[in-house]
């Protein structure tokens, strides 16, 4: 129902498929559009204004009045138990440092309650030769009632327990599930080059894993939630959203990366379906 408030509002999307939409438009005009409490959870990871080939860099004051524009629209779009999962980041400011965390400039920028800052440790990137080697980006986590919001430990422990059969008075110390995964995430990046290609590798140049945003949905929504990506780039949050049964839609300003996400979708779905067709075979043999 709200999937097809949206479209209504906005009109046909760029790309269309069961429960996701995707907007070949400037998300900050779109969102604007769009009625109050609507979304359950948005993840998105917008330009970090350095000049990489899908921004344009603004002057450091504008960048951070936009960012604190488009943060106002997913603050009056997030329901009243929704979150705000928003990936940062460095930026060099003129005359004061060369590499500086964007949280410490837009952590208090929009009304969301932060809860905290998850550091992902991504283990290989660029070799720096002047300064120690950037290894990690930051996400900072909000929700709007800090009293109320939804958060599913038990989807996202880490079985990788050290002393899995620690006791206490007799009982198993640790939860049997596994551990809390901690406000560290070593996840790898999803690599590019001949031979050393990940399998989920796009055209697209900063492509997160999908294991970063799964970690995030599985978290902070549940089954038939409505996830939203107003920085939608090669389509990791509508692949993740889907195939964990969230509905989701986003917007993506660059046509060539709409269709670089439109087609993962589909090869997603492609797998979906061509695996649906061995399991009903298998049956069918067996029965």
């Amino acid at each position: 129902m709200q999937l097809e408030l949206i479209r209504n509002i906005l009109g046909t999307p760029f790309y269309e498929t069961d429960n996701c939409y995707i907007y070949n438009l400037d998300c900050l005009m779109a969102m604007r559009k769009l009625p109050d409490r609507l979304v359950n959870l948005t993840v998105t990871s917008p330009p970090y204004n350095i000049g990489k080939e899908y921004e344009t860099p603004l002057p450091l004051e504008e960048y951070i009045e936009w960012s604190k524009e488009w943060t106002h629209e997913v603050y009056r779009l997030t329901v009243d138990d929704g979150a705000f999962w928003w990936n940062l980041g460095y930026v060099e400011v003129k005359g004061k440092g060369k590499a500086v965390p964007l949280p410490y400039l837009l952590w208090n920028s929009n009304p969301f309650y932060l809860i905290q800052e998850v550091v992902w440790h991504y283990g290989a990137g660029v070799a720096a030769k002047k300064m120690l080697s950037p290894r990690n980006e930051k996400f900072l986590w909000y929700v709007k009632n800090p009293s109320k919001y939804t958060f599913n430990l038990d989807e996202i422990r880490d079985p990788n327990v050290k002393y899995p059969n620690q006791k206490k008075n007799g009982k198993i110390k640790v939860n049997p599930l596994g551990k809390n995964p901690s406000d560290v995430w070593e996840i790898p990046k999803v690599t590019s080059g001949k031979g050393r290609s990940s399998k989920e590798r796009t055209p697209h140049p900063a492509q997160f894993p999908e294991a970063v945003i799964e970690r995030i949905v599985k978290a902070c929504s549940n089954p038939g939630d409505i996830v939203m990506d107003p920085f939608m780039g090669s389509g990791t949050t509508a692949v993740v959203a889907l195939k964990h049964g969230r509905k989701v839609f986003g917007f993506e300003i660059n046509e060539k990366y709409c269709e670089i996400a439109a087609k993962r979708i589909e090869d997603f779905l492609d797998e979906v379906r061509h695996s649906s067709a061995q399991v009903s075979l298998f049956t069918l043999i067996n029965d």
